[in-house]
């Protein structure tokens, strides 16, 4: 029997919805509105951003009995957010802080952390940002009641073989419909502000529900309390045609039925958690999500559709990090019971497989990284429990690419030039869902990003205005729609666009730098606390001007040949040597002969150079670059570390390469690492510090700990740039423990990335069946990242900037390439012949990378200097 629609609106606030005074008003607001119309909100928290990642660390520091510092931080964190929502936070948390403290100090003492005692602590997230909360609305006169939901929401018991883990870890609840919480919810007065997350087991031990589970808890709330609906509010508008941070040009999808977000969940999109959808569906609650930076935008809304319409794709997911399991015999063919011995070799490993591909000899699984252990024990202990039933072999960095829609059988004549994009792509496997909703290929990792931006520019740029698309990604962020406006800053060539212009109608292509914005990037990272000195790497832009700018703001130079060494001691004659690192790679002994003999600080990263030419470095103070195993950054080809990295000698050689050291003569003053570009995760050079520091603790004579560069810059439209705080707040304080220590930083594409653009002009206009192509003057022989990479540059009809962007277009460049492709369906104003087309964020690895590739000359350069 369905439930009757009742008062409740079950609504979840995520946990950078729960994070900021923003944020909580518009809470307040919200549920003003709830009240007004006659309905009675429950709202489900999360943790605050961060705080469970806070709480995993304070039990491995309970372990060292250093739980001190991580507890403070924690609370550190809920006071500041206290003091912005004018409460006092230690008063309002003052119990739930000390219980915290005591399980701490307990693990310290018995030094062990059960599954029990982490589940446990694990859930203080939610329990203070619900005690925050709370007492925030009461202080705005909201009436609100504060419940523990584990008092209502018990683990449902698991079978004989249910691992620990998902017993305490990934517990499940029953949703059906409950009278008896209803009528208790029905009492408390006001909203019911409850916690994510979080259940009890039938022993009365706190479980959790999974990362993400706060979507789960509230569905499962609203299902059991017969909901109007179930709002999901989070940072994104909702649910989009693809990944937006990738693909700016993907588009909200205003509804979906339940079974295609079950899908578009399931098959890699972070807006839903995938246990979620179920109970909502079971028992016929709408589920909306909803931006809570913008709540006057629609969002996503999930019903069920009677209609079931035509056939058609309506997103491209892709999940990555996915290993494949490939079991290979003669023997399966025919043989009875083959499957059920292999799967019971996974289940007894606790390995949940996602998809399967079966062949007469060959079967094909792939396992989920979000729902299993991947190590190399566990999976090389599989493989030793396969071996008596077939040859079992490991594929790893794969990514699933799945179009989720309906029909899909129905659609398949539809995708024939999509499928187009796949040729030349090595496919390891490929499933068409049982359910309809989907078909699948697993390809290597690597070229996941650009055939996502292919796939979603042939399905999606020509479609036809139908109901359930909404407004695309860039839209939101810059354009106008239904749901308001937003106005980001404007970039510098924004302000100086009649000059560009102008620069056009001399020549094109060409590159423009504008000196102001390479002065802001230097003093920005020159204020990175704890940071001794900025040394530019001179191959991400070695133009004269460029350089001159940052020797006069005081940054120091990384060079990487011989060839960089003779320019920039070519235009600076008295430059101090001590002011330059060389940092070779591969590169033959000349050129480190030729940099020790002009006093430059030389980097060795591997054992060829002072092994085999120790007489070049007697008497010299080198440094070494070391390689942290783990690379970071947007595309293979620019991580630099890990084991399949080129660069970086490993940690088991150090004591060899001290030994050849010692016995050339030279003294090791400095350790380096550098572990990939484009990073926007502010952690990753305080990991690299505390690395190389421990190393150093080893070798008296290190001085310095040079961090590498990699500072990512925003690219692309809803993109939050790096966090220069947080990095200098860690790097700060990682400096202060070691004093002894200097820390360098050497950033290339940081500092120049967003001062250059590239300017072209349209040469040709195209259709194309349903596509159109717009040429340009500007080919890969000028810039090669998108062909070479995979990256993306926001590209503008500089002519007719103020005209609403109303033409998809692929746009591409004059080159006999197939890859001279600068931007897939990119949304550009109308265009025409003789337009001037801008490039953005173009200032680094652009005329350093081009060629004369078809003899066509790359593009020149202009350099824009600022106003005194």
């Amino acid at each position: 029997m369905e439930p009757t629609a009742g008062p409740f609106v079950v609504m979840k606030f995520g946990g950078t919805s729960v994070s900021s005074p923003t944020c909580w008003q518009t809470i307040a607001d919200e549920l003003r509105k709830r009240f007004d119309d006659g309905e009675k909100p429950v709202v489900v928290c999360s943790a605050l951003a961060g705080s469970t990642d806070l709480l995993e660390k304070l039990l491995a520091a309970a372990m060292r009995s250093e739980h001190g510092p991580i507890l403070q931080e924690l609370r550190a964190a809920h006071e500041a957010l206290g003091d912005q929502l004018g409460l006092d936070a230690g008063a309002v948390l003052e119990e739930e802080l000390a219980e915290l403290d005591r399980l701490a100090t307990g693990a310290s003492l018995t030094l062990d952390v059960s599954p029990r005692l982490r589940a446990r602590t694990l859930a203080f997230g939610e329990l203070l940002a619900t005690r925050l909360g709370a007492a925030y609305l009461a202080a705005r006169g909201l009436e609100a009641s504060w419940v523990d939901v584990r008092d209502h929401l018990t683990a449902q018991a698991g079978g004989a073989h249910e691992s620990p883990s998902r017993r305490w870890f990934s517990a499940a609840v029953d949703d059906a419909p409950d009278a008896t919480l209803a009528e208790a919810f029905t009492e408390l007065p006001g909203a019911i502000v409850t916690q994510g997350f979080i259940a009890r087991d039938r022993s009365g031990d706190t479980v959790l529900l999974g990362r993400g589970g706060s979507d789960t808890t509230a569905a499962t709330l609203a299902s059991r309390l017969g909901a109007r609906r179930c709002e999901i509010w989070t940072d994104v508008p909702g649910v989009f045609s693809a990944h937006p941070h990738m693909i700016p040009g993907a588009r909200l999808l205003r509804f979906l039925d339940y079974d295609e977000a079950q899908e578009i969940a399931s098959m890699g999109s972070k807006v839903l958690h995938p246990r979620c959808v179920a109970p909502c569906r079971r028992h016929h609650i709408p589920l909306h999500i909803r931006w809570t930076e913008r709540p006057e935008v629609a969002g996503t809304e999930v019903a069920r559709d009677p209609t079931r319409g035509e056939a058609q794709v309506k997103a491209i997911t892709h999940k990555s990090g996915v290993t494949l399991v490939s079991m290979d015999t003669p023997g399966m063919w025919q043989q009875v019971g083959f499957l059920a011995d292999a799967f019971a070799c996974f289940k007894a490993r606790g390995l949940s497989i996602d998809l399967v591909s079966t062949s007469e000899m060959t079967v094909t699984v792939s396992l989920d990284p979000g729902a299993n252990p991947l190590d190399d024990d566990t999976l090389e202990g599989l493989v030793e429990d396969l071996a008596p039933y077939c040859r079992a072999r490991i594929i790893g960095r794969c990514t699933a690419v799945s179009l989720v829609g309906r029909r899909i059988r129905a659609a398949l004549h539809q995708l024939g030039p999509a499928l187009g994009a796949f040729e030349e792509k090595r496919i390891h496997l490929v499933t068409q869902a049982a359910s309809d909703l989907n078909i699948t290929f697993v390809v290597d990792e690597r070229e996941a990003e650009r055939l996502l931006r292919e796939l979603h520019g042939l399905l999606f740029s020509e479609r036809p205005a139908e109901t359930f698309l909404g407004p695309t990604w860039r839209n939101l962020f810059e354009g106008r729609d239904a749901g308001g406006t937003y106005h980001p800053a404007p970039a510098w060539w924004q302000t100086r666009r009649a000059e560009l212009l102008e620069l056009a109608g001399d020549a094109t292509p060409t590159y423009v730098y504008d000196q102001a914005t390479l002065r802001a990037s230097a003093a920005a990272v020159r204020g990175i606390g704890g940071v001794s000195r900025v040394l530019y790497a001179l191959k991400a832009n070695a133009n004269a001007d460029v350089l001159r700018t940052f020797e006069a703001a005081g940054v120091d130079f990384e060079c990487v040949s011989a060839g960089e060494l003779e320019h920039l001691f070519r235009l600076f004659p008295g430059l101090d040597p001590g002011r330059v690192l060389f940092t070779p790679n591969f590169a033959p002994r000349e050129e480190y002969a030729r940099a020790l003999s002009r006093g430059v600080t030389v980097t060795v990263d591997s054992l060829h150079p002072m092994g085999a030419w120790p007489e070049l470095f007697e008497g010299h103070s080198v440094f070494v670059r070391l390689d942290p195993g783990r690379g970071r950054g947007h595309h293979d080809h620019v991580r630099t570390a890990g084991p399949r990295s080129k660069f970086g000698i490993a940690h088991a050689d150090l004591e060899q390469l001290c030994g050849q050291a010692n016995a050339a003569g030279a003294t090791i003053t400095g350790l380096h690492a550098h572990v990939g570009s484009g990073i926007l995760a502010p952690e990753t050079w305080g990991e690299t510090a505390l690395f190389l520091a421990r190393i150093a603790e080893r070798l008296p004579s290190v001085k310095v700990l040079d961090l590498g560069g990699g500072l990512g810059v925003v690219e692309k439209p809803g993109q939050s740039p790096l966090d220069l705080e947080a990095v200098s707040g860690t790097l700060a304080k990682i400096q202060s423990t070691r004093p002894d220590l200097e820390l360098w930083l050497e950033p290339g594409r940081f500092l120049v990335a967003q001062a250059g653009v590239l300017l072209g002009r349209v040469t040709q206009l195209k259709h194309k069946g349903e596509l159109e192509f717009i040429g340009t003057d500007v080919g890969l022989n000028s810039l090669v990242r998108p062909a070479l990479y995979g990256s993306y540059h926001e590209i503008v009809n500089l002519t007719r900037l103020d005209e609403p962007r109303t033409t998809t277009a692929h746009i591409v460049g004059p080159i006999c390439e197939s890859g001279d492709v600068l931007g897939y369906a990119r949304t550009v104003a109308p265009t025409h012949e003789g337009d001037v087309m801008l490039f953005a964020t173009a200032g680094a690895y652009g005329r350093v990378m081009s060629s004369s590739y078809n003899m066509r000359e790359p593009a020149g350069e202009v350099f824009l200097s600022a106003s005194e």
